[in-house]
């Protein structure tokens, strides 16, 4: 419709009457149809000049955000805003041409709402011609969140304080055993040999540290993590790493391949955390490997992502519980807390990125790691049309 009517303009001088009021009537029905479809949007919307002034905008906007009473349409859109700290924000940030993406604003108007806003450039010729702001009653939205997190650390908290029963009461019945055959000793011999009981108290120093490196586990596992993220080069990162474990790799009889690519962007990491999410990991993969075998490591880039691969040809996961291996306390293994993939997981998510698992039994296993690359440029919107202004609704 808007190439049909840019070639009508064009041959505007050579319309009779009857061709103009057709045109005419063309561009009021498209006029129509945009009203019909703002006003059936449940988000606003509201488009300013480069000026900032007000050009047009939707009933919901108005409805989520109340304008002034003012019937000046020359007003610039933080002149017309009822609310003093939206007004403020968008001063601030439509002065100085900043593009915002969901901030959120809490009103109270009677009922309580929750608001997103947003703030895209509108572009012409490369030119910023105005702003498109788009605004969302997240209100609903946040409310759920709040009950499945509630949730969720609900769920966690049994999990966790299942898996810290299960892995304290151990240690905690083999010192009470014993402490029990010192006692009986005592009771049964004028005498007890000193071997005997330092045995014993051996026994009961192993099962201590036991409890420790639970409980510092745990620890780990909870409390919230003091990430500095910064920008690294993370094939550096890693080569770190695997000289500090190579030697241990030829222990195991594990062959090593790195096929790290060149000239990957800069991605934000604390290292200290990052190499132990890829130590826990290689730690898994020697295990899978208990004969011996190959650890490939590889890193590359897929769209605004940079990843990271741990790759083993070890006796893999089964299918029945390669959904649960991110679980507090879940471990296949005889001596373990369980908390290694968690920690992992945990690691990951605080750097913003996402971890997934490909493993077949007998075959192998695959950890893929992926990392946000930091986006400098700003996306901006084409503006097509002339100033157009509505009228308030």
């Amino acid at each position: 419709m808007r190439k049909f009517i840019q070639k009508a303009l064009e041959k505007l001088d050579k319309m009779d009457k009857e061709q103009i009021k057709g045109l005419l009537c063309q561009i009021a029905n498209e006029n129509e149809l945009l009203d019909m479809v703002l006003d059936s949007m449940t988000d606003g919307v509201v488009v300013t000049d480069k000026n900032h002034r007000i050009l047009l905008y939707n009933k919901a906007f108005g409805r989520l955000i109340p304008f002034t009473q003012s019937d000046d349409h020359e007003q610039k859109l933080w002149e017309a805003i009822e609310d003093r700290e939206i007004s403020d924000f968008f001063d601030e940030k439509l002065n100085n041409q900043e593009k915002v993406v969901d901030k959120e604003f809490t009103l109270s108007n009677g009922v309580t709402r929750t608001i997103s806003l947003s703030i895209l450039p509108l572009v012409k010729e490369g030119k910023i011609q105005g702003n498109l702001v788009h605004v969302e009653d997240v209100t609903e939205k946040r409310s759920k969140e709040a009950r499945l997190r509630r949730a969720e650390n609900l769920a966690a908290l049994t999990t966790l304080a299942a898996g810290i029963a299960h892995e304290i009461k151990n240690p905690l019945g083999s010192i009470g055993i014993h402490i029990q055959l010192i006692q009986k000793a005592m009771r049964n011999k004028e005498t007890i040999r000193r071997e005997d009981i330092e045995n014993y108290l051996n026994v009961i120093n192993e099962e201590v540290d036991r409890l420790n490196r639970i409980i510092v586990d745990f620890l780990f596992a909870v409390r919230p993590m003091n990430t500095k993220l910064e920008d690294s080069d993370v094939n550096q990162v890693i080569k770190g790493l695997l000289d500090f474990v190579k030697y241990e790799l030829e222990e195991s009889n594990v062959k090593l391949e790195a096929h790290l690519a060149e000239a990957l962007p800069k991605i934000k990491l604390d290292a200290k955390y990052f190499k132990q999410a890829l130590l826990n990991l290689i730690k898994n993969a020697l295990y899978a490997m208990p004969n011996g075998g190959i650890l490939r490591v590889e890193t590359g880039r897929t769209g605004d992502m940079v990843y990271v691969k741990i790759i083993d040809n070890g006796v893999g996961i089964p299918k029945s519980i390669i959904d649960k291996i991110f679980e507090p306390y879940f471990t296949t293994k005889d001596f373990g807390t369980g908390l290694g993939l968690t920690l992992v997981y945990k690691i990951v998510k605080e750097h913003m990125g996402e971890i997934t698992v490909e493993s077949k039994e007998g075959k192998g296993t695959v950890f893929t790691l992926s990392f946000p690359i930091p986006q400098k440029e700003k996306r901006l919107i084409a503006y097509k049309g002339e100033n157009y202004r509505r009228e308030a609704i």
